[in-house]
């Protein structure tokens, strides 16, 4: 990358880049050892508390709560823009299970603490915020739900019913990220305060649900194209049945849960496109060494036309994207998520899409070890993959992008 940036980001680039050669990429196959040899495969490997020790040494610590939410710098975080976060996150995208939570960067946690740097309360902010920016404990965030189409968040079922000084929940989720970990000890829990309300988007509530709150239930871990995700805690499936928790475990108000949800996915959106860009880069990385070492039909893979057209294809895709994504960053320092959503829609529909395209062509590069354990490719399409639905899929944004194209010509 040959964009020059502040003097803070180049530096904090410098030091970031020195430890993912002398410490993450020399840990992934150290984890691996250690998580196939792990009683709970959803513990994290020892070798991650050593990263992040050394992360914390090198001041490449909660590098993602940008400095518009207000919170002191240095207190809470690094205090960047998300400008300034933007080549940082790529960087870690080429170790997409290692590296953001060596820097406590790793998501749902990023988006929780966001929430709760926005909108807890100051008790909220003290039990719940201040370890998860220690990484002493994890977190989730539970949305999506198995029996209605959550892309829609107004189908959601869930209950959140006021009983005197409490609430009590009632639903089922899934694909909750983060949720197997043992050491997740608080979920957000999206669901319906008022089912009849006349608008929409004012039914949802979110309230804060510690882990060992009775009546919570982790039933099964969730696949992802086969993969289980042990890094991030898994996807799992959560059974609320009659949990109740205190009135004071509102995150916010009452109907809000809409809002709220919207201003945590933003961010959330961009940071996924800034790592992908970077298991992109992974996939060419590795696609030209595969290229130049070896041979078919007489000559380097590297001498074959349609090989030289996926490299070049693929680098002219990371450079388009990059910028994209480098000007929605821009324009949420400037003027707000709001200011940026149409940018922001278009990345989440750009990058996923043109990142799962260019591993695919790796894979294909790599023949049978492309979809095996040998080389990260298979799991880094997996995760690309996945995130044309995660947060919101792809055509709810582009219905959502066509209707303020056409906005502009009634």
């Amino acid at each position: 990358m040959d964009f020059a940036f502040d003097a803070r980001t180049e530096e904090l680039r410098g030091r970031l880049l020195a430890f993912m050669d002398e410490h993450v990429h020399p840990a992934e196959a150290v984890a691996e050892e250690q998580r196939a040899a792990l009683a709970d495969p959803w513990t994290a490997p020892p070798v991650v508390a050593e990263l992040q020790a050394e992360a914390r040494r090198r001041g490449l610590w909660n590098l993602f709560l940008a400095n518009q939410h207000g919170l002191p710098d240095g207190e809470y975080g690094a205090g960047l823009t998300n400008l300034q976060y933007a080549p940082l996150a790529e960087i870690t995208g080429r170790s997409p299970q290692l590296a953001p939570t060596a820097l406590n960067c790793a998501a749902p946690d990023t988006g929780n603490m966001e929430l709760l740097a926005q909108f807890g309360t100051e008790e909220q902010r003290k039990r719940w915020l201040e370890p998860l920016l220690e990484a002493r404990i994890r977190s989730a965030f539970a949305m999506t739900e198995p029996e209605v189409a959550s892309s829609d968040a107004t189908n959601i079922e869930t209950r959140i019913v006021r009983d005197g000084d409490d609430y009590v929940i009632d639903g089922r989720k899934w694909y909750i990220s983060g949720a197997m970990n043992p050491a997740c000890e608080i979920f957000i829990v999206m669901g319906k305060t008022d089912p009849d309300g006349e608008d929409p988007r004012r039914q949802q509530s979110m309230v804060l649900v510690p882990r060992d709150t009775p009546g919570l239930q982790v039933r099964r871990a969730m696949r992802v194209y086969g993969y289980e995700d042990h890094y991030h805690g898994g996807h799992a499936e959560v059974l609320f049945d009659g949990v109740r928790v205190p009135a004071a475990n509102l995150v916010g108000e009452e109907g809000g849960g809409f809002a709220i949800a919207q201003a945590r996915l933003g961010p959330g959106r961009i940071h996924h496109c800034m790592r992908l860009i970077g298991m992109a880069e992974r996939a060419i990385e590795l696609m030209c060494r595969r290229a130049l070492d070896r041979t078919a039909f007489g000559k380097p893979l590297a001498a074959q036309g349609v090989v030289q057209e996926w490299i070049a294809d693929s680098r002219v895709a990371v450079e388009q994207l990059r910028l994209l994504v480098l000007k929605t960053a821009w324009l949420m320092d400037t003027v707000g998520n709001r200011g940026a959503h149409t940018e922001i829609q278009a990345i989440k529909i750009a990058t996923p899409r043109t990142v799962a395209g260019i591993i695919d062509r790796a894979v294909q590069l790599h023949g049978a070890g492309g979809v095996g354990q040998d080389f990260p490719l298979a799991e880094l399409w997996a995760a690309a993959r996945t995130l044309r639905l995660a947060d919101g899929p792809d055509e709810v944004h582009q219905r959502s992008l066509a209707r303020r194209e056409l906005r502009r010509y009634r």
